[in-house]
């Protein structure tokens, strides 16, 4: 009995120094407010005052850090008086009358249902038969690819990347399909280019903190981004299979026809905010989304 006891506490003990989860908190007005007052002063003043939608709707996997990232990307939008910001969970908003009226959406860790990885899906299957809600989700889907591809941008956050996750047309767009993650651990991000104007922020040094390690498949090896962000794979503990590349890409940047797509996978936690670095490097993903931030989006195989 003594030696099954003691493999349960180092068992234990393994998986505490394993897991390393941030404890959630509930945002707040004090938590805002620390943000708010590290939000990045070197705001370009555009000519044309641009309209954003942070659709913040899931379906599947509740990120608690879903109320927080729209408060940060809301902080961000307004405080440069650049953006009209508009907050929905409607899908109605990616119909044709609707979408069009936005110069870039920002998808909020919209993590759909396992089942089937389509939020639009999960939605229209509660008032429709699986054919007509297969119908309207592929049409709903394809008025977002021709939006961006007719020139407006897309901002995808963590888990936004699993709204559609298994579209082919969608990995294409979004820069690849999530795949996996370990549990939540210390990872050391890095910089692919630190002259880049999107990391400026980061004054040339990359950042730790505690995440979701995210892994990606599908378009993803494509490798048509321009890659901002990275890991090395080989430090990363708990992966479930072979990574043939070490630098596993975390953000990056990429054109859909006339338009733009700013991918970042972290964060999972909110503490990751309260990097200013990280605040900066969102607004400049946003002002690339508008098309206000002129800078290099080469795809890494061109």
């Amino acid at each position: 009995m003594r030696p099954l006891v003691y493999t349960l506490v180092l068992l234990l003990l393994v998986l505490k120094a394993y897991s390393q989860d941030l404890k959630p908190f509930e945002l707040n007005q004090e938590w805002t407010n620390s943000i708010v007052s590290q939000l990045p002063n070197d705001y370009p003043k555009l000519k044309v005052k641009r309209k954003v939608l942070i659709f913040s709707l899931f379906t599947g996997f509740d990120h608690w850090t879903l109320p927080h990232t729209k408060t940060v990307v809301e902080g961000i939008a307004l405080k440069s008086e650049n953006f009209e910001i508009i907050t929905s969970n409607d899908v109605e908003m990616f119909n044709k009358e609707n979408i069009h009226q936005f110069d870039a959406i920002v998808l909020n860790n919209n993590c759909s249902e396992r089942d089937h990885r389509n939020l639009f899906f999960d939605v229209f299957r509660k008032e429709r038969n699986p054919d007509e809600a297969w119908a309207k989700a592929e049409s709903y889907e394809n008025n977002l690819l021709e939006y961006i591809e007719q020139g407006n941008g897309l901002m995808v956050l963590h888990g936004g990347i699993t709204m559609l996750n298994k579209s082919s047309k969608f990995s294409e767009l979004v820069g690849g399909s999530f795949d996996y993650h370990p549990k939540q651990q210390m990872v050391e991000v890095k910089l692919t280019d630190s002259s880049h104007p999107l990391l400026k922020g980061f004054k040339g040094e990359g950042f730790k903190h505690i995440d979701e390690p995210y892994f990606f498949n599908n378009a993803y090896f494509d490798y048509d981004f321009r890659p901002l962000l990275y890991m090395e794979a080989d430090y990363i503990e708990g992966k479930n299979k072979d990574v043939d590349e070490d630098r596993s890409y975390l953000a990056w940047i990429k054109k859909y026809g006339k338009g733009r797509v700013f991918y970042s996978a972290p964060s999972h936690n909110p503490q990751s905010y309260e990097n200013p670095a990280m605040l900066s490097f969102l607004l400049h993903g946003l002002l690339y989304a508008t098309g206000d931030l002129d800078c290099d989006d080469t795809p890494l195989k061109s």
